[in-house]
């Protein structure tokens, strides 16, 4: 059975930092591109990056680059997203997916908030 398991958000001061993790499981997880997508209150689903099976190649929105960087260690199975300079519009409910199906976890809450 394929499972993604986000874990890692929380509560964090604008300015702050969160690393998110992904445990993935009941599939080749080396084989797979993976995403990260987020989905805000009453917002649709937003893509926020993207890294390619070997971990080499990744992409980013507009809205995040520079201040987020995707990660991946296929070895452990598991897909990270390091967030840097968080400001209240990153506010969502993050989520890992595969990028062949779209299948993702149950996801994490993120919240920046003074």
């Amino acid at each position: 059975e394929v499972q993604l398991v986000e874990s890692g958000g929380g509560l964090v001061q604008p300015g702050g930092s969160l690393r998110l993790s992904c445990a993935a499981s009941g599939f080749i997880f080396s084989s797979y591109a993976m995403n990260w997508v987020r989905q805000a209150p009453g917002k649709w689903l937003e893509w926020v990056s993207s890294i390619n099976s070997g971990g080499g190649t990744t992409s980013y929105a507009d809205s995040v680059k520079g201040r987020f960087t995707i990660s991946r260690d296929n070895a452990e199975s598991t897909l990270y997203l390091q967030m840097n300079s968080l400001k209240p519009e990153d506010t969502a409910v993050y989520y890992c997916a595969r990028r062949a199906d779209g299948r993702r976890g149950q996801g994490t809450q993120v919240t920046v908030s003074s």
